[in-house]
């Protein structure tokens, strides 16, 4: 009897290898054999060695696919029987599914409900430890969707409740939200300091890879919002090398992008196409962005305002899903503008403004606005003549500094009457 068990169990080992070998190559193929496996189970079983493996084998297999209809039918199909699982089993599939869920793009609001639904499960069973961890999961999917005063008004319940339990990593994960949501918001104050309290509770505890290339990606952006490109490049690097070997594609990315965009920023565009080459960037040359942004640092090498917004203009769509990039793009486009207006009014006293509309290539009208603002920012000196349609361009005055040095001279007479009196006193004393 026990050699027939042995037998059976060895076929069952060797048809399970036999699907294991087609999930790449035919994945739907795989789905629809492990699918046979759980079929017909007991509900008021636990799964066998065979039905728990083709379950996470399935789990998988459906985020492969990027079927998330599945993978959460997968899931109610699995709940008929979590009364015959132990905790630590149901915890597993819960996590599991959940984590793959969130690898299939589009699901945020999936990814809501399923957190919203086994918070109540885990407030019932008492399981707080559970709760907490899907709260920030929810508080964290509700800041990316907008939500914001929903997401601080969780990350406030849960940061009260933790710092009571001392649970430090979480912690480290909570402000992390937070500073990105008031950055959001656009409070920097706000997401600086609890970026540090963030990195205060990181330094005390031992922190995985993943979550410390979040941090110093975060403190890259925040870094770049107060222009200051060096320090957010060196933040962006080492983030991006964190995710490269935890092999997260979609955030080695966004490292990648905003290294690129820092050197440039900085006036590096040069280093740009190195930096693309490099040994742990060679597997995102080809994406359109990488290659849109040495494109950028080419045109503003050369200065050339046409060529920079022919780039900006064909690549609008892709620029536009990124807030960061096209927040700074905009500046850039900007401070080139101005470069390129300076350059062309500097060796003139009048100039016709159709004519360096022109040579611009910018409508009358466009130009006419921003000589305006450069104007009243006192880039320089001038005025605008609309009856003419010119521009009046002031010679920068020459310093008169007979005031400053009136005063040093009064200063000076001052000091030397001071220490005439403080002599006479001393002779008078003797």
């Amino acid at each position: 009897m026990a050699d027939v068990t042995m037998g059976d169990e060895l076929i069952k080992e060797q048809q399970f290898e036999v699907i294991e070998g087609i999930m790449d190559t035919d994945p739907k193929g795989a789905i629809s054999k492990f699918r046979e496996i759980l079929k017909g189970r007991a509900v008021d079983q636990p799964l066998d060695v065979w039905q728990e493996r083709a379950a996470f084998r399935l789990m998988k297999l459906y985020a492969q696919v990027e079927d998330a209809g599945s993978l959460l039918a997968l899931l109610q199909d699995l709940r008929k029987s979590f009364d015959a699982f132990t905790k630590s089993k149901r915890e597993s599939y819960i996590k599991t599914i959940y984590d793959k869920l969130a690898l299939i793009p589009n699901t945020d609001a999936e990814q809501i409900a399923m957190c919203e639904e086994y918070i109540e499960m885990f407030k019932g069973e008492k399981r707080n430890i559970l709760r907490q961890k899907f709260e920030t999961k929810l508080a964290s999917l509700l800041s990316k969707k907008g939500e914001y005063p929903r997401a601080l008004q969780l990350l406030s319940s849960l940061q009260t409740e933790l710092k009571k339990l001392d649970d430090k990593l979480l912690l480290v994960e909570l402000f992390l939200i937070e500073s990105r949501t008031h950055h959001a918001l656009n409070n920097l104050a706000k997401a600086k300091s609890t970026l540090t309290a963030a990195r205060s509770n990181a330094n005390s505890i031992y922190v995985g890879v993943q979550l410390q290339a979040e941090i110093d990606m975060q403190s890259g952006i925040l870094n770049a919002e107060e222009k200051d490109f060096r320090t957010s490049f060196s933040y962006f690097l080492e983030a991006h090398e964190g995710f490269v070997s935890k092999d997260d594609h979609v955030n080695g990315l966004a490292c990648l992008k905003y290294m690129l965009l820092s050197k440039i920023m900085n006036g590096q565009g040069e280093e740009v196409h190195a930096i693309v080459n490099a040994k742990n960037s060679l597997r995102f040359a080809d994406d359109e962005v990488i290659g849109c942004l040495k494109e950028i640092a080419d045109a503003y090498k050369i200065s050339s305002l046409s060529k920079f917004s022919k780039i900006l203009e064909r690549n609008e769509n892709l620029i536009s899903q990124d807030v960061l990039l096209k927040t700074h793009l905009s500046d850039l486009k900007n401070d080139l503008l101005e470069k390129n207006l300076i350059r062309i009014i500097e060796p003139y006293s009048r100039v016709d403004v159709d004519r360096v509309a022109q040579l611009i290539k910018m409508s009358e009208q466009e130009v006419q606005s921003k000589l305006s603002q450069m104007i009243l920012d006192k880039k320089f000196r001038g005025i605008l003549d609309q009856g003419s349609g010119e521009l009046i361009v002031f010679e920068d005055p020459i310093p008169d500094s007979t005031y400053e040095d009136s005063l040093t001279t009064i200063q000076n007479m001052g000091h030397v009457v001071n220490n005439l009196i403080r002599r006479a006193r001393h002779l008078q004393a003797q």
